[in-house]
């Protein structure tokens, strides 16, 4: 549409279904509103975007600062929009791509970009799609990465879903070049997993992380503290099943935020409707402290986040991470994500 409008207001072409406007009478001076039409994602074919200009938007900028990334220079690419799940209540892209209006590039496409970012020495990339596209469009990417051999020139990563993959779709993805994978654990308590619209099973997560570090991947998980509706009892749930997690080996990096209601999202409706919320300052919506009201006090939340943190580094964690060490790349890795971890509990210190 921001094409169509450019092309609108330069070459006079006429603007697509979507658009509202003012008009001025001139007769009586009034001004009223009107539109071209209803917006229908139809009209939208993602394939016809082009590319990103790395070069004009220096990419070079945004390739080194970033510890998801092993291999750098890094890069993101978002090959959909933006989950196909789309449900989930405390995610800000429900407000603009809600639950059955997911829609992706073509595999080409997304394959060109690749490509290009290769041609520019990208290492590794994230594709930052809400979850991943499974299915066929994904059995498709994995088989090109391989056939093109791009899998021998980049290292890839993305988020996914607890639950939906198997065994060899997970092996076909190492194949094709990916390592790291980021899953939203969430909450270790079924009852919040079905209220916030996850609707995944507790079980799923070991399940899932199981078969995923079977085919060699590298698994990250992002938990949520301070939900308004859990107990004591059930936060502890969830810290305890996280230390289980990264004790048996099954993760190998995690971030721990503190749950935020972004405005528009139907959590922050439900802090409207329930009287939840603490405050409407703005400046304090950046999940380093609490905005909703919880059984807990707001040091009490930061002390759970801190406690995720200093629940993972058990020797028998910090022995595998060093005994992985392969390159000077692992090394350097490894020193960053440290600087990370005691920044993160600063944060909540």
């Amino acid at each position: 549409m921001m094409i169509n409008l450019v092309n609108h207001l330069t070459k006079k072409t006429k603007l697509e279904p979507g658009f509202y406007y003012r008009s001025k009478s001139l007769k009586n001076h009034s001004t009223s509103i009107l539109d071209t039409g209803k917006f229908a994602l139809k009209h939208h074919n993602l394939d016809t975007l082009p590319i990103i200009d790395r070069q004009l938007t220096k990419w070079q900028l945004y390739g080194q600062n970033n510890t998801n990334f092993k291999y750098k220079p890094g890069a993101y690419i978002m090959s959909g929009r933006d989950c196909w799940w789309g449900r989930c209540t405390f995610c800000s892209w429900t407000t603009t791509h809600p639950a059955g209006t997911f829609r992706t590039f073509s595999v080409a496409h997304t394959i060109k970009e690749i490509e290009n970012l290769v041609s520019l020495g990208v290492k590794e990339i994230f594709d930052d799609s809400g979850t991943l596209t499974v299915g066929p469009w994904l059995m498709d990417l994995c088989h090109q990465l391989i056939d093109k051999k791009l899998n021998k020139k980049v290292i890839l990563g993305c988020n996914m879903r607890f639950g939906a993959l198997n065994q060899d779709q997970y092996h076909l993805m190492k194949q094709a070049g990916f390592r790291f994978v980021l899953y939203g654990l969430e909450s270790s308590n079924q009852k919040t997993l079905n209220q916030i619209e996850k609707r995944t099973k507790v079980s799923d997560a070991r399940k899932t992380l199981i078969i995923a570090k079977k085919a060699g991947l590298e698994p990250h998980l992002t938990i949520m503290i301070g939900y308004p509706w859990e107990t004591k009892a059930d936060a502890q749930k969830t810290l305890n099943q996280a230390r289980q997690l990264f004790k048996d080996g099954l993760a190998d990096s995690m971030q721990a935020t503190i749950l935020i209601p972004y405005p528009g999202t139907p959590l922050f409706q439900q802090c409207l409707d329930n009287n939840w919320l603490l405050t409407d300052n703005w400046d304090n919506f950046d999940m380093r402290q609490p905005v909703m009201t919880s059984p807990f006090t707001p040091d009490e939340i930061k002390k759970q986040v801190r406690e995720l943190f200093y629940g993972i580094l058990t020797p028998k964690f910090l022995i595998k991470k060093i005994i992985s060490i392969r390159n000077l790349d692992d090394v350097k890795f490894l020193f960053t994500y440290t600087l990370k971890y005691f920044k993160k509990l600063h944060d909540f210190s």
